[in-house]
């Protein structure tokens, strides 16, 4: 089963992305569906391995903590836009939390996110039509609407031909 360890975002702040999305759609762009600030994604785990993932993803203890939207970002650099993202601010609390997650599962051997850039994909970038339009954009100042986190959610990803589906296992408060 293919899985990944995310924090679920209010409705309120998913519709405001749907709304951005818009701003940027363009030809050769899958916009996401299913926001989320992915924590660690772990691949395809088998049922007993998984059972086991759950009970160290239990130990992990953490305060509530409030986030808001900040800035407009692409991956990997602006010459190569392939992944369009919102940030957050502060990230410090949510890289605390994704620090936890990789310590309480190292002995997994799931590969370490040495990278960790606390983000929510708005649209994936195969080709774009016009980048200079998509690079102007990523000024477009973001409403700071406001997360409270207290929870983190393991989910299931499933890989369909008009995107995946997202699927929640279990719920860590």
């Amino acid at each position: 089963m293919r899985t990944f360890i995310a924090i679920e975002l209010p409705e309120e702040a998913k519709k405001y992305l749907e709304i951005l999305q818009q701003e940027f759609r363009q030809k050769g762009m899958t916009l996401a569906k299913g926001f989320h600030l992915t924590l660690k994604f772990l691949g395809d785990v088998d049922g007993s391995r998984l059972e086991k993932v759950k009970e160290k993803l239990m130990e992990i203890k953490v305060n509530s903590f409030k986030l808001s939207l900040s800035n407009l970002g692409v991956f990997p650099n602006r010459h190569n836009p392939r992944v369009l993202w919102v940030g957050i601010n502060p990230d410090e609390c949510v890289r605390k939390l994704q620090e936890q997650v990789e310590e309480k599962l190292k002995s997994f051997n799931f590969e370490k996110d040495h990278r960790f850039h606390p983000h929510i994909t708005l649209a994936r970038i195969k080709f774009l039509e016009d980048k200079e339009k998509l690079l102007l954009k990523l000024k477009i100042p973001v409403e700071k609407k406001e997360i409270d986190v207290n929870s983190f959610i393991l989910f299931k990803s499933t890989l369909t031909p008009s995107g995946p589906v997202y699927e929640a296992i279990e719920e860590f408060r």
